[in-house]
């Protein structure tokens, strides 16, 4: 479960100059590492050492390492014999490479060694660069990721003085993978994104290929799947133009890769089963990419194609697979590439025996410790931590926890002594699933407080813990915070306030992790607020959906935490949720059917806490919503005779800590108003928007800008022109669980959610005033993304407004274009919360179906 598909994550391509000969390759490929050597553009000085410099190399792109090493080894001892100690360097880093390849690795090391003794950078500048570029490569294949780091930097300062303008494009491509073994995804992309340009200027060549191939591989770790897939198509073409064999298998890895990570996101966003097209496709690439003949690449190529069979229960297919992958793997010297194999296979088969009657688990504990045999002797502690990791998972399966928790204790000890980070959080975690198991509850909570902790410091960098990106968040960060607090709350109604306290946080940092997920990066700044600080008349509701319970946490102002649940699967919970929705947003559906719905939440949510809420006096309800909570307005919950909207005011919140706790007081209200009313990039016409505009502009005194005049730029001009307190768009826009999919319709285009904080925060900087409140009227949730309200938070805090009034579905124009103005005539006199739920209430007296009065929601500050 926690060390899944590793070669799918990581692929690098690593970029070598070699120093004599036209040597040219693709396809050392191992967890964090292949080689290619480009051309080395140095003219041979000695014939009869030049014909030996081309046997090395057409051995060497044979395959036939041993012979190859062989000839290397006469050409430096003729170089040497002639005096010529820069060829001699240039014949020993060949030397180097293709004893990598054997994996004869204290052999590769003198030989380097030798090479760089010969060298100085005074002599020869670019002849050092690639030495150094080979060296990387040793210890980057090695796992001392941090070590190649720096000797790439010492390489790039080489090229820079030697004026090598294509090789100062290879190294930081060769540097981006450095920097992605030790898990710095953001600056890898970073690092890429400098030599995109260039490489898509330049002539078509095999850095070019490579350059693509990584940035491919890149965009997929950080999360951009469709540019991905564009890149790599891109590569794929141009190495199939020039005849590039080995590169074109290598890409078709990738490219098989990223094909099932689109897969996989569709899947996840929309509950369904893997889509069969794109499974389809990447099982073909990984067929095409075993044909290579790269050991390195076959062998991952062989071990995807088994593991994306075992995914999608094609078990008599992964079965077939079998015998050829074990064969390769005995064939393949030990390296981390063989390594990283072995712990791949033995997750396959894992996954496998979940669902096979007769599972092997003798043998894959002995594929595992042999993986940890070879990272022992390869010195390689993160590869060691790895495999050991997963030998304790195989462990905790088959309920042998003693040895479960010795191994991964052990895995963690050396993931820390490495500083890795990323995998670290992944034994504590599992660690606290073991001691569970055991019944060392406090011990448990310990390990799981560790692991968040961990996952905390990684927040700098989140696409680090697993480089499926966003829709492997669901089964690779929430777990963690969701079984903490199950562990926190065991207790039911006996829960003392500490650990009451610490689930509260846990959610609150929860809710965090997902808006930083959702922008992959962590773009908001948090800070600790008391609800009684904020207002003394609020109660603030966390319900948290658990796999076999609904837990929420009542705060009152001045008072202890209270705490109730539900016994429930989730899948219970949510298909209960998933029916009110689906009726809530039809006008024809029946309001009894509804009401029966309603009601059955408000017993999960707010009854068993009734009495307490309502004998504190408050006024106001907020709400830190969890999962697919978050598609239902909570105006609609009812307690048999009203619903909640007709007792409370109602606010959602993306917790606490992201609050401004401010009221919009005696600030002059000013509204800069845009809207659509005409159909634009295949929306349908609003056409109730002018009256609805030209009504709040009879309230509230400010700008009108429509249709043709709401451009992004003529947004961007207004908002910097004047202090707008509110911002109201009346146009199409979607919400949707992806950030890249979540937009507003202008005249010209669409705003992204990620521009926002160019047109709207802009002003923030400028005058230090933030938008106290932004209307998007007219937007709706992403059809069959259950998660999409996600991005109606996501909106508000790009935006930088204090608080955010959207809809959960597309209501009728005629319906939003009565209630808005209605809203702005009671916020002149109201709080935001109360102006809202006045507003709806009498929208309601004439739409009595909660479809035209539920949907509006106000995120954020609620005063």
């Amino acid at each position: 479960m926690l060390v899944k598909r590793i070669f799918y994550q990581r692929l690098f391509t690593f970029i070598l100059f070699s120093l004599l000969g036209l040597i040219t390759f693709l396809g050392v490929q191992s967890l964090s590492a292949k080689a290619i050597l480009a051309t080395d553009r140095m003219r041979t000085q000695v014939l009869t050492t030049n014909v030996l410099v081309q046997q090395g190399k057409a051995l060497y792109e044979a395959g036939q390492f041993s012979d190859a090493a062989k000839i290397w080894q006469q050409a430096a001892d003729a170089f040497a014999a002639a005096g010529d100690k820069l060829n001699q360097a240039s014949a020993l880093s060949n030397l180097s490479l293709t004893y990598q390849q054997l994996g004869l690795w204290n052999q590769a090391k003198d030989a380097i060694a030798n090479s760089l003794s010969l060298l100085n950078t005074d002599s020869s500048p670019l002849i050092l660069a690639q030495t150094l570029n080979i060296q990387g490569f040793l210890q980057l294949s090695l796992g001392q990721a941090e070590n190649a780091l720096n000797t790439l930097q010492k390489a790039a300062a080489a090229y820079k003085k030697a004026g090598d303008q294509p090789g100062i494009i290879a190294n930081l491509i060769n540097q981006s993978q450095a920097m992605q073994a030790l898990g710095f995804y953001r600056r890898a992309a970073n690092t890429l994104e400098q030599v995109e340009t260039s490489l898509l200027a330049s002539p078509d060549s095999i850095i070019k290929v490579t350059g693509l191939l990584n940035l491919g591989n890149t965009l997929r770790v950080v999360g951009n799947l469709d540019k991905s897939q564009q890149v790599l198509q891109q590569s794929l073409e141009i190495a199939q133009k020039l005849g590039l064999r080995g590169a074109t298998t290598s890409i078709q890895l990738s490219l098989g890769n990223t094909k099932r990570a689109l897969a996989k996101k569709t899947a996840t966003l929309n509950r369904i089963q893997t889509p069969q097209n794109e499974t389809q496709a990447a099982l073909e690439l990984y067929r095409q990419a075993a044909t290579s003949q790269s050991r390195n690449t076959r062998i991952q190529a062989l071990i995807n194609h088994l593991s994306l069979l075992v995914e999608t229960q094609q078990n008599s297919e992964a079965q077939t697979l079998l015998p050829t992958i074990q064969q390769e793997l005995n064939d393949l010297p030990a390296s981390r590439t063989s390594v990283y194999a072995r712990i791949n296979l033995a997750q396959s088969l894992i996954k496998q025996s979940a669902v096979n009657t007769n599972p092997q688990l003798t043998t894959i504990a002995q594929i595992l410790a042999k993986a940890v045999q070879e990272a022992k002797n390869l010195e390689d502690r993160r590869a060691e931590s790895l495999a050991l990791g997963s030998l304790g998972e195989l462990y905790e399966i088959n309920q042998q926890l003693s040895s479960a928790q010795t191994v991964t204790q052990q895995a963690l000890l050396l993931a820390q002594a490495i500083d890795g980070s990323d995998i670290a959080y992944r034994w504590q975690w599992q660690l606290g699933r073991v001691l569970k198991a055991q019944g060392e509850k406090e011990a448990a909570i310990a390990a799981y407080t560790e692991a968040v902790n961990t996952l905390k410091s990684l927040r700098s960098d989140l696409t680090a813990i697993n480089p499926d990106v966003q829709f492997s968040f669901r089964e690779s960060v929430e777990p963690v915070y969701r079984q903490l607090v199950g562990l926190l709350l065991q207790n039911g109604d006996n829960v003392n306030q500490n650990n009451l306290i610490q689930a509260r946080n846990l959610i609150e940092s929860l809710q965090l992790a997902e808006l930083d997920n959702f922008f992959q990066e962590a773009c908001l700044n948090a800070k600790p607020e008391l609800i009684d600080q904020v207002d003394r008349t609020a109660a603030v509701i966390y319900p948290i959906i658990l796999s076999y319970r609904l837990d929420v946490i009542l705060s009152l102002p001045q008072q202890p935490l209270r705490h109730y649940s539900t016994n429930l699967t989730q899948n219970q919970i949510e298909e209960t949720l998933e029916q009110l929705r689906q009726q809530l947003g039809r006008p024809s559906s029946s309001r009894q059917q509804i009401l029966r719905l309603a009601q059955q939440v408000y017993d999960w949510l707010i009854r068993p806490g009734e009495t307490e809420i309502k004998n504190s006096g408050v006024k106001t309800l907020v709400f830190v919503l969890d999962g697919t909570l978050r598609n239902i307005p909570m105006a609609v919950l009812h307690d048999g005779n009203q619903h909640l909207l007709q007792q409370y005011n109602l606010a959602l919140a993306p917790g606490l800590q992201l609050l401004e706790p401010q009221s919009l007081g005696q600030v002059q209200l000013k509204a800069l108003m845009l809207g659509l009313s005409e159909s634009r990039d295949g929306f349908p016409p609003l056409p109730a928007v002018e009256k609805e505009l030209q009504q709040i502009k009879a309230i509230v005194p400010g700008t009108v800008l429509l249709n043709q005049e709401f451009t992004g730029e003529s947004l961007r001009q207004q908002i910097n022109a004047a202090p707008y307190p509110v911002v109201h768009l009346a146009t199409h826009g979607k919400f949707s669980s992806t950030a890249d999919n979540t937009f507003i319709l202008t005249w010209d285009g669409r705003i992204n959610v990620k521009q926002f904080d160019t047109f709207l925060r802009v002003r923030n900087q400028a005058r230090g005033r933030a938008i106290e409140l932004l209307v998007l009227s007219a937007c709706e949730t992403a059809t069959g993304d259950r998660r999409a309200t996600l991005g109606i938070a996501g909106v508000a805090v790009r935006a930088g407004a204090r608080s955010t009034l959207a809809t959960l579905w597309p209501v009728q124009d005629v319906a939003t274009a009565t209630m808005m103005p209605q809203f702005y005539r009671e916020l002149a006199t109201h709080g935001k919360s109360e102006a809202l739920r006045r507003a709806q209430i009498s929208l309601s007296e004439n739409f009595k179906h909660p479809y035209y009065w539920a949907p509006f929601v106000l995120v954020g500050n609620w005063l």
